[in-house]
C-alpha cells in the first residue's frame, strides 16, 4: 500500500490521479498506523510552512515521518518540510535534511513558476532515466539551499536544491505529478525502488 500523507495541503489529488495513471493504487490519510504500515510514503504538498507543521505536531505525525524506514518521498512543501527550518513563518521543521529553506530575493515577478531546467549533481535511482537540462514544472516562492544531498539543482535568480536524497528520504522541489512524460518516470522510479 502506498500512503500519501494528508495533512491540509493543496495538491494531494493530483498526485494521487498521477499515480492510479501509472497503475499503482494508493490511500490519502493521516493516520499514523496506515503510514507506518504502507510500503511506500509520499509527502506532498502545496502550502504554508508553519501552518503545515502545526498540523503534522497536532497528529503526531511529525515523529511518525521521521521514523519512517520504507522510501519517502517529499514534493514541494513536503521537500522543504523535510529540511531543518524555513524562513516561511520562521518554522522549525522536521530536520531529516540539515538544510535551510530560504525566500527567493524580492523581485517584481511572480515566484519561481513554470518549467525550468534540471543540472544533475548526483545518482540516485529517483532519476534513473533523466538526463542533464530535462525539464520539469515547479511552482514555489521558497528554495531549499543547494547541498551534498542535492541530486539535482535548478537555476532561478539562484542556484538551489530540485532533488534530493539523504538514507530513504527522497525529495523534489518540482512537481513530477505536473511534469508530462520526465515527472512521470520519476515517479515510477520511486514506487518501484
Amino acid at each position: 500500500m502506498i500512503a500519501l500523507i494528508n495533512y491540509n495541503a493543496g495538491n494531494i489529488t493530483s498526485v494521487k490521479n498521477a499515480i492510479e495513471r501509472l497503475g499503482f493504487s494508493c490511500v490519502i490519510t493521516d493516520n499514523a498506523d496506515e503510514i507506518r504500515s504502507a510500503s511506500k510514503v509520499i509527502f506532498p504538498g502545496v502550502g504554508e510552512a508553519s501552518s503545515a507543521m502545526s498540523y503534522l505536531k497536532a497528529m503526531g505525525l511529525d515523529q511518525v515521518i521521521c521514523s519512517l524506514n520504507q522510501p519517502v518521498l517529499g514534493i514541494c512543501l513536503g521537500q522543504q518540510l523535510l529540511c531543518q527550518f524555513s524562513e516561511e513563518g520562521n518554522t522549525e521543521c522536521l530536520g531529516i535534511f540539515p538544510v535551510q529553506v530560504k525566500k527567493f530575493p524580492p523581485l517584481d515577478i511572480v515566484p519561481h513558476m513554470g518549467w525550468n531546467t534540471l543540472q544533475m549533481n548526483g545518482r540516485s535511482p529517483l532519476l534513473n532515466g533523466i538526463q542533464e537540462d530535462d525539464d520539469v514544472y515547479f511552482v514555489h516562492s521558497y528554495y531549499c539551499e543547494p547541498s551534498n544531498y542535492s541530486l539535482a539543482t535548478c537555476d532561478y535568480i539562484l542556484p538551489f536544491g530540485a532533488a534530493m536524497q539523504k538514507d530513504n528520504f527522497y525529495a523534489t522541489q518540482f512537481h513530477p505529478e505536473k511534469s508530462a512524460g520526465i515527472g512521470e518516470r520519476i515517479l515510477l522510479n520511486f514506487l518501484e525502488l
